[in-house]
């Protein structure tokens, strides 16, 4: 049923890019619309992880730059039975994180610093889970494919706004003016409704993958915490990106509607305390060894490298 319901959302999102073509340029407008739906769909099916990525200024680390966090993605992805993804950091003060990729084989995860500065091992570990976890569910593409879709909706209503035909051939301005309005809200809903349907699930796996039900509870409360006071200018100027994410980067609230992002964070962590007493977990088992400093050099902390500097959770 979630596949059935993702691929009516997803033709939604279709529908809604000839419906604004016919608003802006009539059938003709229509046509148009739809082509580039299907030629953006297309290049979204290569390039959207690339895109998104890209949008946030993500850098690709590995054994050398970001030995601790590579080593704990290829710890987790083993026990999921996925393929090592490629890891990133976002050099970002607010603690999140996102998945992308069109395939298990093609995925990759990316961590802001903020995310590794505020969090603990377990607790970086459940939000990994969680990412790899989407992956898994080959959730990464449809919710890739989907903040690419909303976002060219959005341009195509703005351009429409600006240069939507000249004197009899210009639609009515009223119309012009409540398309570009109302054309991305549309969007954002239907892709509001694709994230938020696989939240749920994406969480319970990423419990079970890192064995750390309460741990993740407890990221997405820390998560929830820093959103709410530390803003995230990439995600502000492409908003079509927030279901990407863990947590919306775009706010610290969550009110499990319609016009949510995400479930309330909220309900997320009742669901995974719920799960941990399934599961037995009266306390958090670990899935790294805890230690007096942070695993990712000395972030927040007081001690420092063997060069007397301070490291950080780029290695």
């Amino acid at each position: 049923m979630n596949t059935v319901k993702t691929g009516m959302l997803l033709a939604g999102l279709m529908a809604l890019f000839g419906v604004v073509g016919y608003f802006l340029g009539g059938g003709t407008g229509m046509m148009i619309a739809l082509g580039l739906g299907l030629a953006t769909n297309l290049f979204a099916y290569w390039n959207s992880d690339r895109l998104a990525l890209a949008a946030h200024h993500a850098v690709e680390v590995d054994e050398r730059t970001a030995p601790e966090l590579v080593h704990m993605v290829r710890g987790l992805a083993q026990r999921a039975g996925l393929p090592m993804p490629r890891v990133y950091l976002i050099d970002n003060p607010q603690p999140n994180a996102f998945a992308t990729g069109r395939n298990p084989e093609n995925a990759a995860v990316a961590a802001t610093t903020g995310l590794l500065h505020m969090l603990s091992p377990d607790e970086v570990a459940g939000v990994m889970a969680h990412e790899l976890a989407h992956i898994r569910n080959r959730d990464t593409l449809i919710m890739t494919v989907s903040a690419t879709i909303a976002g060219a909706i959005a341009t195509l209503a703005q351009f429409g706004f600006l240069f939507g035909g000249r004197g009899d051939e210009r639609p009515n301005p009223i119309v012009i003016l409540a398309t570009a309005l109302l054309a991305p809200i549309a969007a954002m809903i239907i892709q509001m409704a694709i994230s938020r349907s696989r939240e749920y699930d994406a969480d319970r796996m990423g419990a079970e993958i890192c064995g750390q039900p309460l741990a993740l509870a407890s990221a997405l409360a820390r998560i929830a915490g820093g959103v709410a006071h530390i803003p995230n200018p990439d995600a502000e100027r492409r908003p079509a990106t927030a279901s990407l994410f863990i947590v919306n980067p775009l706010s610290g609230q969550g009110v499990d509607n319609l016009f949510s992002t995400h479930p309330a964070t909220e309900n997320r962590i009742a669901a995974l305390q719920a799960l941990a007493q399934e599961m037995g977990a009266s306390a958090q088992p670990g899935f790294v060894a805890q230690s007096s400093s942070s695993p990712w050099g000395s972030v927040g902390g007081s001690s420092t490298g063997s060069s007397g500097t301070r490291r950080g959770p780029w290695g």
